[in-house]
């Protein structure tokens, strides 16, 4: 069936009811209504349904499945959720829940994992974002399958039962299966602050729900209490959420007056915007964001503000793009609409949005997929940037709207170590089944000294650590290969101490395993170590010229 058909039957339904709901508050009669000549001839065609269709019409039904079609063609964030939906739609932001512990999106009939719990039991088992879920134990969830209401359905579920996911990921030819233990999913925002050195403070903040900023500001004064004078932000892979909750946090770091971020929309009401309120408690420190492609929506909101205001470093590669405003209406049924209602914009005037034809929304959902392709997660050269949306910061740097926010440092993806045996472990999930085969015998080794230089102590060294993790894969299935283990040797090594470090820790030491090597991390931390400035590192871009 071509788009046009679909927006077609579609829009009908959705005229239609809108008539009706009207007609309930003025009067059963069309002619009592104001509706445009479109909107007679629609209620004529569904009274004709009514009446005339050779088959009995269950005309609620008939519009109820049509509703999500419609407001999908509007833009890739508008969605209708029925009211068997909603309850479990809010959950990942207000509460906790029983399942497998990933954020999605249905486009083009298809189940994209959006973002991956920290430490949840995906994430145990090793999905990654951009990873699309084409069967749940024997069950499709593709095509007319791939509905919120199927994935909550068979995703979710009670604590300790299994579910088998078939995954579609980009580096793996073949369809690859995953068995996850279904487990309480936590919905911590901070899923990791701790003394990068010593002097600066580390906040990893994963989503932006009702209760970050609370949280956020409780780490912010601890770490203050250990002696950080610089903090790291690091929202990459942070798809968004409560845009009240990043406003808060770029506060703490604004003097009075600074504007954070506006909205515009067609109804005055969805017109808004923000100002620091001058009582931030953290105006004078250092300070650097990390965000990569999968940073959105919120994320960007706060590191826009931050860097319109020239207050810190942005450092890492290009945001994800998500500039467009959802307001959440309760329906009368208990369904609801999430309706794109306005655009943000960053303090210099830049819509981050990047581009969509509305209707269409596969090109919108490759766009990281296309990015990958021309090379931009490897060369900075290769960032497709939109001359024509130019815009000055409250100091006169010049920045680009269009697209998402370009970092002032761009720190290309690590690939050192990739290697076919390496993504065939990683594609697998034989790092985190050896981690979880081993963590008994090791936590008993750590005693009650349960820190991650203990553990370091306690653990083999590399070279046998490394021998045993691939005696383990070549008996599940992945043989030794030898000139590749070397490559990865590094990579390998850093991934299982930072699995077993969660499994026997807590996430915390996950992510300080994973920093260590981390280039971005570190790009940061030696920038803000050395007093380096947004525009110290502009002039250095024009010198090189």
């Amino acid at each position: 069936m071509n788009s046009k058909r679909n927006f077609g039957l579609a829009l009908l339904p959705l005229m239609l009811s809108i008539g009706v709901v009207v007609g309930i508050f003025m009067g059963r009669s069309m002619f009592d209504l104001n509706l445009s000549p479109q909107q007679e001839k629609l209620l004529s065609v569904l009274r004709l349904i009514e009446s005339d269709y050779v088959d009995k019409i269950d005309v609620d039904s008939l519009l109820e499945e049509n509703y999500s079609q419609l407001v999908s063609l509007l833009d890739p964030h508008s969605a209708y959720i029925t009211a068997k939906d909603l309850t479990s739609v809010n959950e990942d932001l207000e509460g906790s829940f029983s399942g497998v512990g990933v954020s999605f999106q249905i486009l083009n009939d298809t189940v994209n994992i959006i973002e991956i719990v920290s430490g949840g039991p995906s994430e145990k088992v090793g999905l990654l974002a951009g990873d699309q879920i084409l069967k749940v134990d024997t069950v499709e969830l593709t095509g007319k399958n791939a509905t919120n209401e199927n994935v909550f359905k068979f995703l979710r579920g009670k604590k300790g039962s299994k579910v088998t996911l078939e995954i579609k990921r980009q580096s793996s030819a073949k369809p690859l299966n995953f068995e996850i233990t279904r487990g309480e999913v936590p919905v911590n925002s901070v899923d990791s602050k701790y003394m990068l050195s010593e002097n600066t403070g580390y906040i990893k903040v994963s989503k932006f729900s009702r209760t970050t900023y609370n949280e956020f500001n409780k780490a912010l004064h601890e770490l203050s209490a250990e002696g950080a004078t610089d903090f790291i932000i690091d929202l990459r892979g942070n798809s968004g959420g409560y845009m009240d909750q990043a406003i808060l946090m770029a506060n703490e770091f604004l003097p009075f007056g600074s504007l954070i971020v506006y909205t515009e929309g067609q109804n005055p009401l969805n017109q808004s915007l923000a100002m620091a309120d001058g009582r931030g408690e953290f105006v004078n420190n250092p300070l650097a964001v990390l965000t990569d492609e999968f940073s959105a929506s919120a994320s960007e909101i706060f590191a826009g503000a931050l860097q319109d205001n020239d207050r810190g470093l942005v450092v890492g590669r290009r945001s994800f793009g998500k500039g467009l405003v959802q307001n959440q209406t309760t329906l009368p049924d208990n369904s609801a609409l999430r309706l794109t209602v306005g655009r943000y914009y960053t303090p210099s005037g830049r819509s981050i949005q990047k581009e969509y034809k509305r209707g269409d929304n596969g090109k919108y959902e490759h766009d990281i997929n296309d990015r990958y392709a021309h090379g931009e997660f490897y060369s900075a050269d290769s960032i497709k940037v939109d001359k024509s949306k130019v815009f000055k910061t409250q100091g006169g740097r010049t920045v680009y709207g269009g697209g998402g926010i370009m970092p002032d440092l761009f720190v290309p993806e690590d690939t050192t170590g990739y290697t076919s045996y390496y993504i065939n472990v990683l594609n697998s999930g034989l790092i985190q089944k050896y981690a979880y085969k081993i963590s008994d015998y090791y936590r008993n080794l750590l005693g009650n000294n349960k820190t991650l230089a203990h553990l370091n102590q306690v653990l083999p060294r590399d070279n046998s650590l490394l021998q045993n993790f691939v005696d383990f894969a070549a008996k599940n299935g992945v043989p030794a290969r030898w000139y590749y283990i070397n490559k990865s040797k590094k990579l390998i090594l850093r991934q299982l101490k930072a699995v077993i470090a969660r499994d026997l820790l807590g996430y915390n030491a996950f992510i300080q395993v994973l920093n260590e090597s981390d280039n971005t991390v570190n790009s940061a931390l030696d920038n803000l170590t050395k007093g380096v400035t947004p525009f110290s590192i502009q002039m250095n871009k024009r010198n090189k010229r």
